[in-house]
């Protein structure tokens, strides 16, 4: 099976997609499948499209152009769209539809989340899966013997690549502002990795540039606890990770966060219920502790599903096929046409 993967892979910290697209080619190439990066061949069996902002550093191709390689180069490949973006993910008006305009080319859709399924971001009602993000486990591990003690400070880290305000800006100034204060300054000490949003400032806390690879493992896992304030994150990496080093997750009942972290951690719903997530925390640090020995969101887990995923696609691809219908909406065919 060859395999076309829409993205184009950066080095350093990039972001969740650029780990997936680079977890799943490994995964693809370990089991004896083809992965190439571009349409240029024509013999792709299945084609992942992953970006639909054509004119994105990260997209080797859009929806345009799988609608043309399909017209003028093979017909009989399989197109799975992967949708992990969502308007109401950073406030913007416009990705929503982009979606679901370039989810008229595939045959089946893909969704890191439940909670994505019911927005407007696809055509709803054609097939469809939900499989979940996972993260290197041979790269983030815990420290051995590592946990927090009471009287201890309770180490808490979180780490985003994008610096966006409902990446969980308003939690993260709010512990901020706690670690000023007597009653919090000598129990908890908070560091954040990556970039800030503009007009995010926290004296009273560790800043670290964005790290990737092994120096952001080993950043994490010195860590006690996990902090995500996010909201509605269609799914992340972030606190995947953070729970891969062994950290218990204080996360925001939002978007997917709650079908990730459900488990492994403490819920809250917003800044004000922080300082409460915090000593119930420190009150049941063992057993989250403990419960993370069982924490199932690996890359190991979700490349085996999608290739599972795809490998069944493809022996349905005659069927997938006869149902096509490429030209059922010329107009959306040719307004995909244009890369944004």
């Amino acid at each position: 099976m060859k395999v076309a993967i829409g993205y184009h892979l950066q080095e350093g910290p990039w972001g969740g997609g650029n780990q997936f697209a680079r977890a799943l080619a490994v995964a693809l190439e370990a089991c004896g499948h083809q992965v190439c990066f571009e349409l240029g061949d024509r013999d792709i069996d299945l084609i992942l499209l992953t970006e639909v902002r054509g004119r994105s550093p990260s997209a080797a191709f859009h929806a345009g152009t799988v609608l043309r390689y399909l017209q003028f180069r093979n017909p009989r490949a399989v197109v799975v769209h992967r949708i992990n973006e969502c308007d109401e993910r950073k406030g913007t008006r416009h990705m929503n539809r982009l979606l679901r305009r370039a989810n008229y080319a595939a045959d089946h859709t893909v969704f890191i989340a439940s909670w994505l399924r019911k927005l407007n971001v696809w055509r709803s009602g054609r097939p469809s899966s939900v499989i979940l993000n996972g993260g290197d486990s041979n790269l983030f591990r815990p420290l051995e013997n590592h946990s927090w003690k009471p009287g201890m400070p309770l180490k808490i880290v979180t780490h985003h690549w994008g610096g966006n305000r409902l990446k969980g800006a308003d939690v993260y100034e709010k512990l901020d502002s706690l670690l000023g204060a007597e009653e919090w300054r000598e129990r908890v000490e908070f560091t954040y990795v990556g970039n800030l949003p503009p007009g995010c400032v926290l004296p009273h806390s560790r800043h670290l540039p964005p790290m990737s690879g092994q120096a952001l493992a080993d950043e994490l896992a010195s860590h006690h606890v996990y902090l995500t304030g996010s909201v509605n994150e269609p799914a992340g990496m972030h606190h995947v990770e953070g729970a891969l080093c062994g950290l218990p997750i204080i996360y925001r009942s939002s978007g997917a966060l709650p079908e990730y972290c459900d488990g492994f951690g403490m819920e809250f719903a917003g800044p004000d219920d922080l300082p409460a997530a915090l000593e119930r925390m420190m009150a049941e640090y063992d057993r989250w502790r403990s419960a993370l020995e069982k924490y199932p969101h690996t890359a190991e887990r979700m490349c085996r599903e999608y290739i599972e995923l795809f490998e069944r696609l493809v022996s349905e691809r005659d069927e997938i096929v006869a149902r096509r219908r490429l030209w059922r909406e010329p107009w959306t065919v040719l307004r995909n046409q244009i890369p944004l």
